[in-house]
């Protein structure tokens, strides 16, 4: 593994997201000084935080999985998740309802699932689920060892006795086809590969590998952070500065400082600070970064990106007991949806959608009485569909409450509370390129060390995280995005986190104007 030249003593993060924060922790273990700079005035990045009347809307991703990676990047130095945030199990992980009136509880627990299956499928599903969570389980251990926890130098790092197992276990043909291969009730084929729509490629067009997604769903299982997930980012940023680390929010970095040998040697903001650095951790978005560096890697075709979304937050007295915290409310069409959000540019005829209702789990993100509720509907990215979000938004929102109240949640989005829309234009003016949030899609010339690497050409010591780079998308893969970035510091070792650091604590302090 290729690790940055010359000195690393001082550190700047520019970024308090989820990969930022886990480089920094990473970072601090290993003895650095770090400065993380952000833009806004708290710390999540895409998991931010809002709050309106008395609810509190986690303004991205609301699903966690191996919430362990977290925990590594804290015990970097010497804190745990646990002692910041009570984590909930949640059971069932999601509630599926389909078209025809039929609904499935994905259960964590594999007796517990298989009795479902059998109940919702019969026998021989059930025992096809057998054998499809030992895939899952094999297809997990192999992807995190040699694929998913790996800072690539070259395509020739894929050639190892993991992609011989990889292959051997179906992981290069398509998700669709090996997930047929142990159940055939279609409704349940699309609870196992509906996770498809994270990697931004249809489940009949993604590697079988990416599966390990629905391990993550459906085998290792979901959790709630107890006050929403910005909790989270929250805990770590909190970690992070007990450990020494210093803040900066409120602060946009405009420029790297180059140094005649080619070095970053320091980052300038728009309110004037100039911060010295010896090495730079850019965990913004892939088009904020490479504005920073004077422009992207050279490829042979352009990066193609995820689909986008669209979120509904509804808050206000009304909720329905058939509502899980997470719900997938499946249309009857599937293969038509993946062809209008990655090939037509249209929105969802018939749409399929998660129905996340947080206040089942945790009442105290609402006032009393009252109930939050999120419901993301996918769609085309603005490349793909370069639609007028703004003036579309209305009757978009419109459709999709009606959608909504045609399966069931009848009086849905009735005289709310509280209500937010985000469409691509808001991702867009977040600055997500193509106006989504899932950033660049997981095809196989985006893939591995196809991706975007997390060493710049050209920048002997800046690394990039986050989701446009290694691994990829998703709360884990940014988490473990921080690490790769801070082994190619550090050079420590990628697969563990286990060394612990003694702490210092300290305070946040203002750099807008500071001297260098």
């Amino acid at each position: 593994m290729r690790r940055l030249s010359g000195p690393t003593d001082h550190v700047v993060v520019v970024g308090a997201g989820l990969s930022g924060l886990s480089a920094a922790l990473h970072l601090l273990g290993a003895g650095r000084r770090v400065t993380v700079v952000e833009r806004g005035d708290s710390p999540g990045g895409r998991a931010g935080r809002e709050e309106f009347a008395g609810y509190h809307l986690d303004t991205g991703p609301t699903v966690l999985t191996l919430p362990h990676l977290v925990d590594e990047a804290m015990a970097a130095v010497g804190e745990r998740l646990e002692d910041h945030v009570e984590l909930i199990p949640l059971d069932p992980a999601y509630r599926a309802a389909f078209a025809d009136g039929s609904s499935l509880d994905v259960h964590t627990d594999p007796h517990a699932m298989e009795a479902e299956i059998r109940r919702f499928a019969g026998p021989r599903d059930a025992a096809g689920y057998v054998r499809l969570r030992a895939w899952l389980e094999r297809i997990h251990r192999v992807q995190m060892r040699s694929f998913i926890e790996a800072n690539f130098d070259s395509p020739l790092d894929l050639l190892t006795p993991d992609l011989a197992r990889l292959a051997a276990m179906g992981g290069l043909s398509t998700w669709a086809r090996q997930i047929s291969r142990f159940v055939r009730d279609e409704r349940l084929r699309r609870v196992f590969t509906f996770q498809s729509l994270y990697a931004g490629v249809p489940p009949t067009r993604a590697l079988a590998a990416y599966a390990v997604i629905a391990y993550m769903d459906t085998v290792a299982g979901v959790h709630f952070p107890k006050g929403g997930m910005h909790a989270v980012p929250r805990a770590m940023a909190e970690a992070a500065l007990q450990a020494g680390a210093t803040f900066a929010y409120g602060s946009t970095v405009t420029t790297l400082e180059r140094s005649p040998a080619g070095r970053a040697v320091a980052v300038r903001t728009a309110e004037g600070a100039r911060i010295a650095c010896d090495a730079v951790v850019l965990s913004c978005d892939l088009p904020v970064a490479h504005r920073l560096l004077g422009g992207g890697p050279r490829r042979l075709l352009p990066l193609k990106y995820a689909p986008s979304a669209v979120v509904l937050h509804i808050g206000g007295e009304r909720s329905w007991p058939q509502l899980a915290h997470h719900n997938l409310s499946f249309g009857r069409s599937w293969q038509r949806t993946f062809r209008e959000l990655t090939q037509t540019g249209d929105v969802m005829s018939d749409p399929s959608l998660l129905i996340t209702t947080p206040t089942v789990t945790d009442p105290s993100l609402a006032p009393p009485g009252r109930h939050l509720h999120y419901v993301l509907a996918p769609c085309p990215n603005l490349a793909t569909g370069p639609h007028d979000w703004r003036s579309i938004a209305p009757r978009y929102r419109d459709s999709l409450v009606s959608e909504l109240q045609r399966r069931g949640l009848d009086g849905f989005g009735a005289e709310p509370e509280v209500e937010r829309l985000v469409t691509p234009a808001d991702w867009a003016a977040q600055r997500h390129a193509a106006g989504t949030p899932f950033s660049a899609a997981h095809t196989l010339g985006q893939t591995g060390p196809f991706r975007p690497r997390n060493l710049p050409r050209g920048w002997p010591n800046v690394v990039l995280a986050g989701c446009g780079t290694t691994p990829g998308v998703g709360v884990p893969t940014a988490v473990i995005s921080g690490r790769l970035a801070a082994a190619r510091i550090t050079g420590l070792p990628v697969h563990t986190s286990t060394h612990r650091a003694g702490t210092r604590r300290t305070t946040t302090a203002p750099l807008a104007g500071s001297p260098a």
